[in-house]
């Protein structure tokens, strides 16, 4: 009997011990889940904070919205932005379009001073088409010239109107001279030719260009037309130009260099340097 009963007692602390074996492993089995559980729940929560973090780098931290009291909402602050990036890219850019129409030419002129040297010209002369592109290219412009003359008779209305629009282009974006160069001086080298020109956007016109040409035309372009485009020039824009012809024998040469010469000083004197005021003691031009 007694045999039986510690057999029995064996038994039944075994079932027991196998009880608290599976009861533990239940336990680690919930505590294992319950971990897992939190840190999903903590990377969930993080993920959140982030979102919120982004949202919150987009809502209104600078002076627009401070000035506002900080106010505005994230889509009146990315319009107010958007248009204070547009305002700037239009004071930056400095563009217009000049049409002139006379029984002698037809004129649509776009310039645009803060380019990057496009050019789209078409004035029935060829020469004069190649010298403006080179123009637009140096000066670092946006041009674009589509215009029809008289070229039956010859190129002197084409040549002397086109530089009357330049010229009035030209006064009409530097009208505001407040923080402009003003001067500026340019000595260019075109192989055998060297010209110095210099330039003053005083809002007087004046033009020192005594050179002679030894030939008669380019192409198609008479020599003799250069000095009244570029007085035209300097009547509308109200400007003084001098160009000197300091060296050269080639005639294409002489005339490439001139252009590209006063489009170089064309960009110093109409960049700002950030000053204050106009350039001058009167305070005015």
């Amino acid at each position: 009997m007694a045999k039986k009963s510690k057999t029995a007692a064996r038994k039944i602390n075994s079932q027991a011990s196998a009880a608290n074996n599976e009861k533990k492993e239940s336990i680690a089995v919930n505590n294992v889940q319950n971990e897992n559980a939190v840190k999903e729940s903590e990377v969930k929560e993080n993920e959140v904070k982030a979102e919120v973090k982004d949202v919150k780098a987009d809502e209104p931290t600078d002076f627009e919205a401070k000035t506002d009291g900080g106010n505005k909402t994230t889509e009146q602050y990315t319009e107010t932005v958007m248009e204070k990036k547009a305002e700037n890219k239009k004071e930056a850019s400095r563009e217009c379009v000049i049409k002139r129409e006379t029984r002698e030419t037809n004129i649509t002129l776009g310039l645009r001073l803060d380019g990057d040297g496009n050019a789209d010209i078409n004035t029935g002369i060829g020469f004069f088409d190649h010298m403006l592109e080179g123009f637009a290219r140096h000066g670092n412009f946006d041009l674009k010239i589509i215009e029809k003359g008289d070229l039956n008779v010859d190129c002197h209305h084409t040549v002397e109107d086109l530089g009357i629009v330049l010229g009035q282009a030209i006064a009409k974006l530097t009208e505001d001279k407040t923080g402009l160069n003003r001067y500026a001086s340019f000595i260019q080298p075109m192989d055998d030719a060297l010209v110095l020109v210099s330039v003053d956007l005083c809002s007087r016109a004046y033009l020192n260009f005594n050179y002679e040409f030894t030939k008669e035309r380019v192409g198609y372009f008479e020599t003799e037309t250069l000095k009244e485009f570029f007085r035209a020039v300097a009547d509308q824009a109200g400007m003084n130009i001098h160009i000197k012809v300091l060296d050269g024998e080639n005639t294409h040469h002489i005339i490439e260099a001139t252009f590209k010469g006063f489009a170089n000083a064309l960009n110093i004197a109409t960049s700002k340097d950030g000053r204050k005021g106009v350039l001058s003691t009167k305070g005015t031009l």
